[in-house]
């Protein structure tokens, strides 16, 4: 079995051609200071330019709210080791913004010889949203539960679809899913998260042809809107898995624009050479990208974002292959959201390094936490990484970002390999993992069936180099088939969390840490309480006494204490 993380760095290579590309020319990376200003805050730019890039002068035009002249300064010069060359720094300082202000600006890089100003990062326009970047209150104390539509529940009375392929639709349903809200309920969940559930004619739902309407296979509007009220009425937020980025071929608006080149919609496409080629996700022909810096398409997409959460009543937003779209487009989107519902939950899948999701900032509430996925995944389910590096990293990783950024954590999720198949089944490493994600500060993820033992029958990754991301979504366990010694634990370790704030709120001291052994523990800690958690990530049993407690822990396993 192999490790497999979607997204544009998956190989050391993609990472390196990624940082030469950021070293070249002229780049100003979103790198400001604060990421995310608020009211009367100045905005420190900071803009690098390679030596060949010899430069008399670099122009911010700060185009919105008012037009602005502003020139940046010499801070220094460094040596660059992956493009082995000098690189120059240059600074300037933006004037603080009233509130909702919508800040649009760009730069002009003028050679020393020439008149003519060179692109900074190709000419793009930056933008951000002055206001308040924090997540709202409530989704810091979320526990989410992902559901998959097609494969959850088929629904009162229904039995699953034989299916030939695990591309095939298993006839999961969204009343399958209001059957079983109490199921999530007494789990402890407070969050649920639906996979799409738009109109198309895959399992995922991630090729929608309209953003307005239900998969008649899933149900209708009614359906869902019931879903919603009857999750909002057990104490369920609901987050609505939203794809900007492409849609489905099948789409009106793409099917009037291949066929009739004087449409508007031919527009909301980027054409390489109309109308046989054209901008996709990933090459996939089926899935044109939308060009969401278009007035028309932006408005569009703007609209259903809108609709979902004044209309129907979902509490937010889980933006698939957020990177696509510009991170205008996202400032946007944070305004449209938030007028509609203060209190909307926006996170994105952002699999990029952490220097590159600090940008989303107060555009969005924070990313997916695909870095701290990997590391609980090497060393909890491969052993490929001893207890130091966890703790060195969970220290670095919570200094880096801002407090305000919101991370929530998962083990897997429909695009990997499940947690437990890369453990080759053995709960105790998956108990472990669940134990440090629940004990730490952001809001944990868990991908249904995790809970009852669900894993799969083949890797993702198969030997002639295709993805099979199927393999990770096989049908809900149920009754009898589930494992009913994990979910109670599952169910014990939920509502511990949520009956102790300080796990989300409290600070984290490492008081513990013995390499050789594979013994770690840590405790968090609020002033008025402190929860002490400790791990053994070794084949042996051992003993330890921390902070005044004996404690005995068996091979792989850990425990957790009220202090």
């Amino acid at each position: 079995m192999q490790e497999f993380i979607f997204g544009p760095m998956t190989t050391l290579e993609k990472r390196v051609e990624s940082a030469l590309a950021q070293a070249k020319g002229v780049r100003h990376l979103y790198r400001l200071d604060p990421p995310a200003p608020r009211p009367g805050e100045v905005t420190h730019l900071v803009v690098t330019a390679e030596p060949e890039m010899a430069l008399e002068r670099i122009l911010c035009t700060v185009l919105e709210p008012e037009r602005k002249e502003i020139l940046l300064q010499p801070a220094g010069v460094e040596w660059d080791l992956l493009s082995w060359s000098y690189c120059q720094t240059w600074t300037a300082d933006l004037p603080a913004f009233p509130a909702g202000s919508m800040v649009r600006y760009r730069f002009e890089a003028y050679p020393v010889a020439g008149n003519v100003p060179l692109p900074v990062d190709d000419g793009q326009i930056f933008t951000f949203l002055v206001g308040n970047p924090e997540p709202p209150a409530w989704s810091q104390e979320a526990i989410v539960y992902q559901v998959f539509p097609d494969r959850f529940h088929p629904g009162p009375g229904r039995e699953w679809n034989q299916v030939q392929t695990l591309a095939d639709i298993y006839g999961g349903t969204l009343r399958g899913i209001i059957a079983n809200l109490d199921y999530i309920t007494d789990l402890g969940f407070n969050c649920l998260w639906l996979n799409p559930f738009f109109p198309d004619k895959t399992h995922h739902g991630y090729h929608a042809e309209d953003y307005f309407q239900v998969n008649p296979r899933l149900g209708t509007l009614e359906t869902i809107q019931e879903l919603v009220d009857a999750a909002h009425a057990r104490g369920l937020c609901v987050l609505l898995d939203f794809v900007a980025n492409h849609w489905s071929s099948e789409h009106a608006t793409f099917q009037e624009a291949l066929v009739d080149p004087q449409s508007d919609y031919v527009n909301w496409y980027t054409w390489e050479q109309y109308p046989q080629e054209y901008k996709t996700f990933f090459g996939v022909r089926e899935l044109p990208q939308v060009n969401l810096d278009y007035p028309g398409a932006r408005n569009y997409m703007l609209k259903a974002a809108d609709y979902w959460l004044r209309e129907i009543g979902f509490d937010g937003y889980r933006l698939d292959y957020a990177p696509g779209p510009s991170l205008d487009f996202w400032a946007e989107f944070r305004a449209v959201c938030k007028a509609a519902r203060p209190d909307a939950w926006l996170f994105g899948e952002v699999v990029v390094p952490p220097v590159d999701q600090l940008p989303y900032a107060g555009r969005l509430d924070g990313c997916l936490d695909f870095a701290l996925a990997q590391m609980f995944r090497e060393v909890f389910a491969f052993g490929s990484r001893p207890v130091a590096v966890l703790d060195s990293f969970l220290h670095l990783h919570e200094q880096y970002f801002p407090a305000y950024f919101s991370r929530p954590s998962f083990l897997d999720n429909h695009d990997m390999n499940r947690f437990l198949w890369l453990a080759k089944g053995d709960q105790r490493k998956l108990k472990l993992a669940a134990l440090c994600q629940f004990t730490l500060a952001g809001p944990p993820v868990v991908y249904y069936g995790t809970e009852v033992g669900l894993s799969q029958e083949q890797d993702i990754v198969h030997d002639d180099g295709r993805h099979v991301m199927e393999a990770s979504r096989l049908p809900m366990l149920w009754g009898a088939d589930q494992d009913k010694e994990l979910l109670r634990f599952y169910r014990q370790l939920i509502h511990f969390r949520r009956a102790h704030p300080v796990l989300v709120h409290g600070d984290r001291k490492t008081v513990h840490l013995d390499n050789p052994a594979g013994t770690y523990a840590y405790t968090r800690s609020d002033g008025r309480e402190t929860i002490l958690v400790a791990l053994n990530l070794s084949g042996e049993n051992r003993k330890l006494d921390i902070a005044g407690e004996r404690l005995s822990l068996p091979a792989w396993s850990g425990d957790i204490r009220e202090g």
